[in-house]
């Protein structure tokens, strides 16, 4: 079932981004892992700013991780 984006926490967890881009799981863990944006490890957990996100679909400027 769609959401509206409002609807969604501020911070999100991969199956959110599953879920907002409509892409499969491995797709989703891939994303969050390449670096294309900012996404933090708590524990096990991914967590990814929806903002980040939303910015990142728009053409934002692309997250450089520190080396």
């Amino acid at each position: 079932m769609y959401k509206n984006l409002e609807d969604y926490p501020d911070v999100l967890n991969v199956s959110d981004v599953q879920e907002l881009l409509g892409i499969g799981r491995k797709q989703a863990y891939e994303l969050v892992h390449s670096g294309e944006f900012h996404a933090i490890k708590v524990g096990k957990r991914i967590k990814v700013s929806k903002h980040v996100l939303i910015n990142w679909i728009e053409g934002g400027n692309r997250y450089e991780k520190a080396n």
